[in-house]
This record gives C-alpha cells, sequence and structure tokens, in this order.
C-alpha cells in the first residue's frame, strides 16, 4: 500500500499553501535541488565532458524512458525521452502517416489541445493541400472513425474538463479500419494506470511537468510500439537519431528500435530534475494513486456542489470517465480563480469559463480538499472574486 503521508512530506509545498495545479505543472520534489545541484557540481563541474560517459548521460533518455514505461503500461525499450511535448506529435504524426500511404486524414477531437492540432495541421500543409486535420466532438469520434483516416491522435485526458477517452476500444475499433493510433499522455501519466501494450496502441507521447514533476520544460517522452521501431522511420532525422552518431555520416541511417526517435543533445540537468521525482514514483503503485486521487475528487465535488451552488460542474460525473482533476463553469471563472489565488489556493482558469484544480495524492490530501472547498465557498457567498484587479487578465492563466 502507498504511504502518502510519506511522500507529501517529500515535496516543497509553500506553508499555508494548497496546491491544486499539479495537473498543470507539478510541485517540487524537495531532492530535486540537491540532485540537480550534484549533477552540476560533480558531474557537469568535476567530469565536464567526460560524463557523457562517467556518468552516463547518453543512456538517460532510455533509461528514463523505462521507468515511466513501467506507469504507463509499456514494454521496456520503448520510451525515450528528449525535446517538447509539441516535437514528440510531430514525430509521432509524421512517422504514423507515412506507415499508413494512401491515406491522408489525420482524426482528431474539438477538445484536443491546441497544440497537437497545430502541430499535426502545419505537418499536413507541408505534405500538401489533400492532407487535412478533421476533428468532430469528442462523443463523436468513434461514429467518425472510417477507411479515409490515416491517424487517429487523441489526448486521452481532456485539458478543461478531465473527460476521458476509452483507449483500449477507441484503439481496438481504428486498428479494425486500418487507422494507425497516436495518444497524448500529458493529462494520464502519473494521474491513472495506462495499459499501452494491452491497449496495442501503436504511438503515445507526453509531457512530464505536469503528475511527474520534472519541472517547467521538463523533458517529453514518445512511445512506439515494438512492433513497429524498425518501421517507422522519424521525419526529424537529428544525429543522435543516426545507427551511429559518432560516426559523422553525413547521411542519415536510422538508428535500432526507440534510439531512432531520439533527436538533439538531452536535456541532462531537467533529466536529473525528473531522476529526483522518478525516485518518488519508484516507492508507490499507480493504482493507489487513482484509487486516492477518485476519493479526493469526489471529496472536492460533493463540498463545492452543497456550498456553491452557481457552479456547474464541467467534469463528467462518473469517476471512472474523467482523470485526475475537477473542473467547474462560471462566467467570472477567471476572476474567481483570482481571488482563490490570492488566498493560497492555486488553480487555473481555461478559456472561456473552466476553473480546474487537479488532485495529485502525493502530495494532496482529505485535509486539503476540505479547506479548498471552504475557502471557496467563503469566495462565492461574499463575492469576493468580484475585485478590479481579479479581472485583469495575466499572460498565463
Amino acid at each position: 500500500m502507498s504511504d502518502f503521508a510519506k511522500t507529501k512530506a517529500m515535496f516543497h509545498i509553500p506553508e499555508d499553501m494548497i496546491y491544486l495545479d499539479g495537473n498543470s505543472l507539478g510541485a517540487m520534489p524537495w531532492a530535486t535541488a540537491v540532485k540537480v545541484e550534484r549533477t552540476i557540481t560533480d558531474e557537469w563541474g568535476d567530469m565536464l565532458i567526460t560524463g557523457w560517459n562517467k556518468a552516463g548521460w547518453m543512456a538517460k533518455p532510455t533509461d528514463i524512458g523505462d521507468r515511466i514505461g513501467r506507469l504507463i503500461g509499456a514494454e521496456k525499450g520503448s520510451v525515450v525521452m528528449g525535446d517538447t511535448l509539441s516535437i514528440k506529435v510531430y514525430q509521432a504524426v509524421a512517422s504514423a502517416l507515412e506507415m499508413n500511404p494512401g491515406r491522408k486524414v489525420v482524426l482528431s477531437d474539438n477538445g484536443n489541445f491546441p497544440t497537437d492540432l497545430y502541430m499535426a495541421d502545419g505537418l499536413c500543409k507541408t505534405m500538401g493541400a489533400d492532407y487535412e486535420v478533421r476533428t468532430v466532438n469528442p462523443e463523436a469520434v468513434e461514429a467518425a472513425l472510417s477507411e479515409d483516416i490515416a491517424v487517429l491522435m487523441l489526448t486521452e485526458i481532456d485539458y478543461r474538463t478531465g473527460r476521458k477517452h476509452d483507449m483500449k476500444a477507441l484503439t481496438e475499433k481504428a486498428q479494425a479500419l486500418g487507422i494507425i493510433t497516436i495518444w497524448d499522455l500529458a493529462h494520464s501519466a502519473g494521474a491513472l494506470p495506462v495499459d499501452l501494450a494491452g491497449c496495442n496502441a501503436d504511438f503515445a507521447v507526453g509531457c512530464t511537468y505536469k503528475y511527474l514533476n520534472s519541472g517547467p520544460g521538463g523533458p517529453a517522452f514518445i512511445y512506439v510500439a515494438p512492433r513497429h521501431q524498425d518501421v517507422a522511420r522519424p521525419a526529424l532525422s537529428g544525429w543522435l537519431g543516426h545507427d551511429a552518431p559518432f560516426a559523422f555520416d553525413l547521411d542519415y541511417r536510422p538508428g535500432a528500435g526507440i534510439e531512432r526517435m531520439r533527436v538533439g543533445t538531452p536535456p541532462i540537468l531537467q533529466l536529473a530534475a525528473l531522476e529526483a521525482s522518478m525516485d518518488i514514483w519508484d516507492q508507490v503503485d499507480i493504482h493507489d494513486i487513482r484509487k486516492a486521487s477518485i476519493a479526493l475528487c469526489e471529496q472536492f465535488i460533493a463540498g463545492v456542489e452543497e456550498s456553491c451552488p452557481t457552479l456547474k460542474l464541467a467534469s463528467p460525473r462518473n469517476a471512472d470517465d474523467r482523470g485526475s482533476q475537477v473542473s467547474f463553469a462560471h462566467p467570472e471563472g477567471y476572476a474567481i480563480m483570482q481571488a482563490m489565488i490570492a488566498r493560497n489556493v492555486i488553480g487555473d482558469f481555461r478559456a472561456p469559463d473552466i476553473i480546474r484544480f487537479g488532485f495529485t495524492p502525493l502530495y494532496i490530501d482529505e485535509s486539503d480538499v476540505t479547506q479548498a472547498v471552504s475557502i471557496l465557498k467563503d469566495v462565492m457567498e461574499n463575492d469576493l472574486w468580484d475585485q478590479p484587479e481579479y479581472k485583469i487578465r495575466n499572460r498565463v492563466t
């Protein structure tokens, strides 16, 4: 049984703060600063360039990839770290389209995170006017699957509402029609159990700065099913994805397996920060995380609906249909969230009217939820949000 009182003590949460935004940027483990400092001083400082060999820097993208793979049900040797999520989306879509010649449609839903749609659309425009990104409502995805679609690209958990797609069912239906699947796990990895191998997924991508706590700008990951690894051609042919990067050949030759999805030099300091978090993740069971997350979300929903009747639940009511966040809608959502932040309850806002709260059992417990509900009740009952300073939009919402 996972000990969440123990893990909570491992995170730096400012005194008197209730941090309900780990679904956007995870909290920092206390060990992160020590780990990064040692990487800077003992490795970069003392070893200099020899750190690539002596400290094992070059192997970190796949070593850490396997550690994340445990949380997302991936086969060993099928996940590699590096670059940003946008880059990994581009890689996956480009490879999937090339693997499905004769089809030129990428299907997604209009609740997908915009950058996924932007990257796919940009790639389609590069490839030619006959390629397209087609979007439908989330609940209409299954009915929209057809034999003219090359790629199904979905984010498993909707970033606004927390709505959860059925990965196994949609993957099976898509593949029966000859469609290659790509799953974005940005709001899944570390939030709930994922079974990429069991679902027979083709590709998956995700970031690590949310539930996996790697820090702002933390590296992304890409999963390629073992059956595709020596077939999928990396459109971004970076030197570290070459079969022999230090041979410095002028012609690109893709590396074996997941290594070919590497692009540029790995971000060693950010990977060190991620390692500190993964040391905590190695002590917990993702199924325990899910059970605790559901309990916290249910407690929050019940409390808010009882005390704040003007807030409308925007997340699915059934816990099995949502991730580890709860969203409520209100026309003054932005101001409400600013009033909450001013009172040290940190969530965030997503246009046009969504206030989001993330529940990360590694460092959030029942007492935090009780306090957050009490403060939100005060903000709503007394119209504390109705102040000019709370309606000025910041660059980051």
